[in-house]
This record gives structure tokens, sequence and C-alpha cells, in this order.
């Protein structure tokens, strides 16, 4: 029997594994976190947080350091469906507004907050396999960036905190359910010149898609979408068809031209899936456990919950109050219930496909209404439910106010 030197390793620093390795280390228990990354460093990601997100940051003491790193705030959520707008506010009464942060700013952030709660951290180490045994995971195998010299660790748990592709999660072969397939391709670059006002802005137009907000250093992430069926045909100039989706909404397209491009575009295409989030000695926090299309920009505020829920489970099974099974499935389930709502809505907004008369003819009716128009930013937020919103009574006060 090998004893382990670790309660729990974290595969992954980013948002989700620091975020648990931080909170798991404030309860004292030995946190090992790993990542093949060296930080500060770069990674495709919408990174804007709303307001839920900011509040896990304030509860866990780190929203000063946020504002601190000069990220401008985003009070302000704007829809523009082509004849009309909807302009409302994303948070809450006493919740933080939004904000977007580089991920070289946040997750930086967040390592140092894991290594001040006690959490060690070993960036540039690879993971190359699972240590198992008697069918249950218990430990990993791996080098480090410099040194080929593979070396083992052990763990009472391992938490995959190691994004879409997990390697952790491919090792385990978790259940997948409510698996969609790509509904877009999004590609976004960053501006100087183009101030946003405390404002982020989506534009809706036939087949396609964008939206812009304000972040560290005085720039603007602008991103553009349109179907995954035309991913094939449009990679080929993907710069033109970038270009000219900004081009389907003049007025913010002639702001831009007094702007400057200051990066090269990137982009993504992402599946839509939840995977059984836990087994024999593992669980997985963020991306690894469940996916969806970033045209909600909900990641990294679904990463601040799971490490959250993933962090009492576990703490709950380490101080002997239930069993790590017990734990864990209350964990999925809450996890569940949580994004569910959230996750039908982008499948239905990342489809791109013009609002049902239905539809169209509430939102018409929320324009001007600035109660509805605040809910309708909630919404989109993750602040209420879509489920909230579009309940029966409602819809009726919003259409019968606007008549």
């Amino acid at each position: 029997m090998h004893e382990n030197q670790y309660d729990v390793i974290v595969v992954g620093a980013r948002c989700a594994g620091s975020s648990t390795a931080m909170l798991l280390a404030r309860y004292g228990h030995r946190v090992l976190v790993v990542d093949r990354s060296t930080f500060p460093s770069d990674t495709i990601s919408t990174h804007l947080i709303h307001p839920p997100g900011m509040a896990a940051l304030q509860r866990w003491g780190l929203l000063d350091r946020v504002i601190a790193t000069g990220c401008p705030p985003i009070d302000t959520y704007a829809f523009d469906f082509g004849p009309f707008t909807l302009s409302g506010s994303p948070a809450a009464p006493g919740s933080p507004v939004a904000y977007a942060p580089r991920r070289t700013v946040l997750d930086e952030l967040l390592i140092e907050a894991a290594a001040d709660a006690g959490a060690e951290i070993r960036a540039g180490f690879t993971v190359s396999e699972l240590v198992t045994e008697d069918g249950a995971v218990v430990g990993i195998r791996g080098h480090g960036r410099n040194d080929r010299h593979t070396v083992e660790e052990r763990a009472g748990v391992v938490v995959g905190a190691d994004g879409l592709h997990s390697l952790v999660a491919r090792l385990v072969r978790p259940d997948r359910y409510h698996e969609h397939p790509p509904l877009l391709c999004g590609y976004y670059t960053y501006w100087s010149g183009l101030p946003m006002g405390g404002r982020w802005e989506a534009y809706d137009r036939p087949n396609r898609a964008f939206a812009a907000w304000p972040t560290n250093d005085d720039l603007t992430l602008v991103i553009a979408g349109w179907p995954h069926r035309e991913f094939e045909v449009n990679k080929k100039d993907l710069e033109g068809h970038y270009l000219q989706t900004l081009e389907s909404a003049p007025l913010f397209a002639e702001r831009l031209r007094s702007a400057t491009r200051e990066t090269r575009l990137v982009g993504a295409v992402v599946p839509n899936f939840f995977r059984k989030p836990y087994g024999p000695g593992w669980v997985l926090v963020g991306d690894a456990g469940h996916n969806k299309d970033f045209v909600t920009a909900q990641g990294i505020q679904d990463a601040f919950q799971d490490a959250e829920l993933c962090a009492v489970a576990l703490h709950e099974n380490f101080s002997g109050g239930r069993s790590l099974d017990a734990a864990l499935g209350e964990y999925q389930s809450r996890r569940d219930e949580r994004v569910l709502p959230m996750y039908e809505f982008t499948l239905e907004l990342a489809a791109l496909e013009p609002p049902p008369p239905e539809l169209l003819r509430l939102l018409t009716a929320a324009h001007g209404n600035q109660e509805a128009m605040d809910q309708f930013a909630r919404v989109n937020a993750g602040v209420e439910s879509p489920a909230d919103f579009f309940a029966p009574d409602n819809v009726e006060r919003i259409l019968a106010a606007a008549e």
C-alpha cells in the first residue's frame, strides 16, 4: 500500500482547477495542482464573467484583485435585433456587475490564490496516465517540461479540470448525455480605440451574430459567428467573413473603422454535452464535465460554481460526513439542475435561426419596458433562469404592458 501524499490532485490549473484547489486548501486539505502550461499564458476563451461568477469571486475575497487589474466593469447588456434593441442591467440587487478579465490575468490571479491557500502548484507538468488500483483512480503519472523522468503522485481523489479535451475524462470514459453536435463557429480578435462605455453589445442578424465587450489594457474583444454548416466553406476566408459579419450592423462597423486591430483572429467550434462527473476516485469540473456553445459565455461562471459544489462534496467526504458516492451524486444532480435550462437556451441561440413569431412578439413587447429588458439581460447573464422569463404569467405581463 502506498501512503497518499495528497488528499486531492487537480489536473488543470485554470479557472475550474485553481478554484477547486483553492477552496479545498482553505478547508485544510492537502492539494496538488498540475498543468502542462506555465503561467501567465493565454487560452481561447470569451473570458466574460457574468454577475454570478463575479459574486463567487466576491465570496472568495478575490473581487478586489480583479478590479485592481484595471479591467473595466460591464453594467449594461444591449441586444440589437435589427429593428430594435433591448438594453438592460445584468446585475441583481447587491451583486457585482460583469467583468471580462483576460485569461493571462485571471488564471494567474486564481493560481496565486490557490497557492496562498496552501495548494502546491506544479506548472509545466504533463500528465501521461492515471494510476489505478482495484478499478479506482488513485493518482497520476507524468513529467515536468524540462525533466522527462516520470514521477508518480497519489491522492484520495483526482479532479479532472483539464478542459473540453480532458485527458482525465478520456481515460476514465464517463457516460455522456444531453449531447448535441456543434452549432456555431466563432472567431474573435482584440481592438484598441473602440470604447464600449461599460456595455456588452450583441448583434443578431440572419445566420450571423457578433458581440463586443471591454477587457484589460483598453482593449475590446469582438467575436463573430456563423452556422457550423458553413464551416468548411467559410474557413477559406475567415478574415473576410468575420469583417463581413461586423458590417451587418452599419453603426457598429462605422465605430470599428476608427479602431485598430491588435491581434490575430482565433476561434473555435465546440460540441455540447454533459459527462457523468464522477466515478471511483475521480471527479470532473468545468468544461471537462459539461460544455455548451460559447454564445452565452457561461463557461467561467460554470467553472466557479462547479468548483464550489465539488469542493463542498469532497470536504463532506473527507470529514466523514458522507460517502464519496453520495456526496458526488449530489454534486452531479445540483450541477445539472443549475445548468440544464441555460444549456437548452444556449442551444436555441447558437442555432442562429430567426426568432419564431411568438418569441419575436415577446421581444418586441419588451422593447422600452425597462423591467422586462433588465430581466432579459439577467437571463442571458445566468442570473435568472430562462424558465422564469418565458413562464406564461411573465410573458402575459410583458405583453399586457405593451398594449
